[in-house]
């Protein structure tokens, strides 16, 4: 692909040159004889294609990336006086004729000299400006270029960054259950050591990716969710709904586990109390719905306790603009002591944008 846009960007230049030559020979065979117009496009061709190509390929390049465009101007102005200048020495001195020489008595030339020094100006200008709009369009969108990819590079910072906050934390919560669970109840520890391993394997091996497959990364959730119901046991009433009817479904990895891990984490569970848990995802035509509630015992204990984690709904917040702009809806409202967490992506637009 690279070396098809520099051919196209050589064969332009072919063709401004070649169209450019052509022009010159027919204008100067009309009033002189062939050899004669031979020479003088040679020469007003090469002086035109020697200026204009120290122009547009050494001064405006250096200019745009020290934004010294000011003096650029003056830079490009004398080239475009020095290119006048021999212009309109081809055009007084090089006749067309057998006696094409030099006058004896020069001062008598020098008002015809200045006459075609100022009508070659606005060829020269004209030359020289067409290059360096054409340079000049190629630089800046190699510019844009450049920038749209520093800005990528910064996004995928920023994610990895997000990603990395968010999974110290669920490996710390699951390996102090363990570590409790070994106190009381090894077969359960080791079976849950089991699932333990089955989500690190994925936060190794497909958390690095830009987006995971939907129903692997549900089931992931799915372990988690499994987890916590094994550690809390009958303290919690916990309902899930999983609904997946594609199989060609794409998510940013790890997007819905605070929302797992924040439920678990501030349910209520005062004595006398039994807390809940429901959780419902489901996904059809590549647009996931995703809501999760949980009992709470005190609204501010989400304020309160998020912020000291480090890793909370704020984080959420940030990932969703970074990979889904204007393709996704987060509501969280808490009411009557429930927590509550709407949650709707457009998976489909979310693949095509970041791949595109």
């Amino acid at each position: 692909m690279a070396r098809f846009f520099v051919l196209r960007k050589h064969t332009f230049i072919i063709l401004f040159w070649l169209v450019f030559t052509v022009a010159i020979w027919i204008n100067f065979q009309a009033t002189s004889n062939g050899y004669t117009a031979v020479f003088q496009t040679f020469v007003i061709t090469a002086t035109s294609f020697i200026f204009t190509h120290f122009l547009t390929t050494k001064l405006l390049p250096k200019a745009l990336r020290s934004k010294r465009m000011g003096f650029f101007l003056t830079q490009a102005t004398l080239i475009i006086f020095a290119l006048s200048f021999i212009y309109s020495l081809i055009f007084t001195y090089v006749k067309g004729s057998s006696d094409t020489v030099l006058p004896p008595d020069f001062s008598d030339q020098i008002p015809i000299l200045w006459k075609g020094f100022y009508l070659a100006l606005p060829a020269s200008f004209l030359i020289n400006g067409a290059a360096c709009g054409v340079k000049f369009y190629q630089e800046h969108g190699k510019i844009e270029r450049d920038h749209i990819l520093l800005q990528q590079a910064h996004l995928e910072n920023q994610l990895k960054l997000l990603q990395d906050q968010i999974n110290p934390h669920v490996v710390f919560n699951i390996l102090n259950h363990i570590h409790i669970l070994m106190r009381t109840d090894t077969q359960l520890a080791d079976y849950l050591l089991l699932k333990f391993s089955d989500i690190l394997r994925y936060q190794l091996y497909h958390c690095n990716q830009n987006t995971v497959p939907l129903d692997k990364d549900i089931e992931h959730i799915q372990n988690l969710v499994e987890v916590e119901k094994l550690r809390w046991g009958n303290e919690l009433d916990v309902t899930t709904i999983w609904e997946i009817s594609s199989n060609k479904a794409f998510i940013a990895p790890l997007l819905l586990v605070t929302f797992i891990e924040n439920a678990f984490k501030y349910v209520c569970r005062l004595p006398g109390h039994k807390g809940h848990i429901s959780i419902s995802c489901m996904e059809r035509d590549k647009v996931l719905s995703f809501y999760i509630e949980n009992s709470y015992s005190d609204v501010l204990s989400y304020k309160k306790k998020d912020g000291v984690g480090g890793i909370g709904l704020e984080n959420v917040k940030k990932r969703l603009k970074l990979q889904y702009p204007g393709s996704h809806d987060l509501k969280i409202e808490a009411d009557q002591n429930i927590f509550k967490v709407t949650l709707t992506l457009n998976l489909a637009e979310y693949h095509e944008y970041y791949y595109s």
